[in-house]
């Protein structure tokens, strides 16, 4: 499975945890992400990561920055993205289980690396249930990102 990455400099405190658990699992890793802690603008390493995945060149994308918040706005503009801000192991099994999240935006100053690898496990193992009422309302959003995209 190839795993398209992307941080920024609030991010970069997870990165090392992060990209270690993706190599030890066997995950193929497309890297986007700072490996200094420059300042460097969010949106144009959510925008890589979020392209490589409408693209099909990756199956899912993790992204972070300080908050998860800003880098998944960017990630979101891309059609076909499903990014979702996550903090918690709910929210991660959630997010696949019922929205099909194709990238997974995460707080370098929001959570702790144990967590954070914990988040990745679940995201990326949980699969999308198939549910009609979920299908039906992913429907929907796409619906809304066809209207507006032009």
């Amino acid at each position: 499975m190839k795993i398209a990455f992307g941080c920024d400099h609030g991010g970069i405190v997870l990165r090392p945890e992060v990209m270690e658990y993706l190599l030890k699992n066997g995950y193929e890793v497309i890297d986007f992400g700072i490996k200094e802690e420059e300042s460097v603008d969010y949106p144009d390493y959510g925008q890589m990561v979020a392209e490589c995945v409408a693209a099909g060149d990756a199956d899912f994308g993790i992204v972070i920055c300080g908050t998860g918040i800003g880098i998944s706005i960017a990630a979101n503009k891309v059609p076909g993205i499903r990014a979702a801000v996550v903090s918690d192991t709910f929210t991660a099994h959630a997010t696949r289980e019922h929205n099909n999240a194709n990238v997974l935006a995460m707080g370098g100053r929001t959570i702790g690396p144990g967590l954070a690898v914990d988040i990745v496990d679940l995201f990326l193992k949980t699969p999308f249930s198939n549910g009609e009422r979920h299908q039906r309302r992913i429907d929907k959003i796409t619906a809304v990102e066809k209207k507006y995209s032009k």
